[in-house]
């Protein structure tokens, strides 16, 4: 039985089943949590000034239930708030950080949070990153799939570092 909780919130585009999750996910098994994969119910046109709401309504009885740690991608970054309120630590894949409502809660967040993103992801701001939090993973040139120009194992590399990040960012709480 797992003794933590973690909670896996998607990507607009990008879901539970996507490389990043996939190996997170089983990373975060092998450090004993119990891992739940959010589903986004009915995206429908979504608009991006009611991102911040939609994500707090969809998650906040996932949260209720106990959580450990939060980790979302892009759209699942709205979540900031909610864990900057609950103290929750939280990695946060590809977060849209040119946004303030992710960028401020991440400044107010007592929590350690990790921050992974790519130099060819237009809402990334690795020089925010690094002023928010001592830990981040930035790869050259990714994209906001953390997907890096030429040979797909310059890919999977990046893959490779963002999942060392995580693990060793877990154990060292």
């Amino acid at each position: 039985m797992a003794d933590r909780r973690a909670v896996l919130a998607p990507g607009q585009g990008y879901d539970t089943r996507g490389p990043l999750f996939v190996y997170i996910g089983e990373a975060l098994r092998r450090l004993g949590f119990e891992v739940h994969e959010v589903t986004w119910r009915s995206l429908g046109d979504l608009r991006l000034d009611s991102a911040p709401e939609w994500v707090a309504e969809q998650l906040d009885p996932v949260l209720d239930a106990g959580v450990d740690l939060l980790v979302g991608k892009s759209l699942g970054s709205f979540a900031a708030p909610l864990a900057a309120d609950r103290g929750i630590p939280a990695v946060w894949l590809t977060p849209l950080l040119t946004n303030s409502a992710v960028r401020e809660p991440l400044g107010r967040a007592t929590a350690p949070f990790l921050l992974a993103g790519g130099t060819g992801d237009r809402v990334w701001d690795g020089a925010v990153a690094r002023r928010l939090t001592p830990h981040v993973v930035e790869v050259a040139d990714a994209d906001h799939s953390m997907m890096v120009p030429g040979p797909l194992a310059a890919s999977a590399e990046a893959l490779g570092r963002i999942c060392t990040a995580v693990e060793e960012f877990v154990a060292g709480r």
